[in-house]
């Protein structure tokens, strides 16, 4: 991205808990803490990518991030205004530009209701128009993601997986918003299907000016789609830099152990995968002290059992929370 380009998102120290109650006392014994002080900027007509394993808190992040959770502390700001503290009454108007594509679109449709009018639901809801002027819309919308007339009349059931996304898609897309966060839009279609999916979310961006923060556990996918990207680990943002900064010199060594996990699938390449990462990842509810990687790094040292690493910029835009960060001397010749 140009360094001129305006902020659209503004995340700033944002943490979000979820209390575990004890049932019979009704009180809290315990939290998750799904999310815990992420900070990031995303800009005007990027693709900002944001991956990790299962369970590390990027779903959660995304909601916060639209105000369907309510961050447990920290600042949001979309379009220069702040939307942390803001009512859902008030939070309304901006509901039409934060729309969100799930990874599971029929979870999220009315599987009584015929397609076109799930697309339309979004503008009567908002009072947008006529009956007529609504159905012309969602047509257009329709036939923008590539779907016939007559699947306007169709009840989800009926329609393939592909092509449910497509009018999850439509869905988002028919109020004009400037946001769309899309969860794991793709990780339950088919490689071929998954494709075409791509592709289309990328010419609605270039046709619409869309900004879009993108979900995923897919390494490859990630790559495909977008500008720059977070990692993820236990609900902490460890690394942040442009996508072929990222994919080309990976700085801290749970990015390393992601990336050198992708299948190689060249025969004639054998591949030296680096001993990195071992176990599994810790509790969101007892998280270990200092860099909450360190138990499985093959890197770490006291300093990593006792401090918090801060996400400081090593590398001009590269940004990682690691005391022994990798190919420091790698990329700072590259941003040179």
């Amino acid at each position: 991205m140009s360094g001129g380009a305006q902020v659209l998102v503004r995340v700033r120290s944002l943490s979000k808990s979820f209390p575990i109650r004890r049932s019979f006392l009704s009180l809290t014994a315990q939290q998750v803490r799904a999310v815990d002080e992420v900070s990031f900027d995303i800009q005007d007509g990027e693709t900002f990518g944001l991956v990790g394993e299962s369970g590390c808190g990027k779903s959660t992040l995304a909601r916060c991030v639209v105000r369907l959770f309510e961050p447990t502390s920290g600042e949001l700001s979309f379009a220069g205004q702040d939307i942390t503290h803001l009512t859902m009454h008030e939070l309304r108007p901006l509901r039409r530009q934060m729309q969100l594509i799930f990874q599971d679109p029929t979870a999220s449709f009315n599987p009584r209701k015929p397609v076109g009018r799930i697309v339309e639901d979004g503008l009567r809801i908002h009072r947008i128009g006529t009956r007529s002027e609504r159905q012309q819309r969602a047509q257009v919308m329709l036939d923008r993601v590539g779907l016939l007339p007559e699947h306007a009349t169709r009840l989800p059931r009926d329609l393939s997986g592909g092509q449910r996304q497509r009018v999850g898609i439509a869905r988002a897309l028919v109020l004009g918003p400037k946001l769309i966060v899309a969860d794991e839009p793709v990780s339950a279609l088919d490689v071929s299907v998954r494709a075409g999916i791509l592709n289309l979310l990328k010419d609605l961006q270039e046709e619409f000016r869309i900004t879009y923060l993108f979900i995923s556990h897919d390494l490859g996918v990630i790559r495909q789609i977008s500008d720059r990207v977070g990692v993820m680990y236990l609900g902490r943002l460890v690394e942040l830099a442009p996508a072929p900064a990222l994919y080309v010199r990976p700085m801290h060594p749970y990015s390393v152990a992601l990336l050198s996990s992708i299948p190689v699938l060249d025969p004639g390449r054998p591949r030296t995968r680096p001993k990195i990462i071992e176990g599994e990842a810790g509790s969101s509810i007892t998280p270990p002290a200092g860099c909450r990687f360190h138990p499985r790094c093959a890197y770490a040292s006291q300093i990593c059992r006792r401090e918090v690493p801060p996400l400081r910029p090593l590398a001009g835009d590269h940004l990682v929370a690691c005391h022994h960060p990798l190919n420091l001397e790698a990329a700072s010749v590259l941003a040179q």
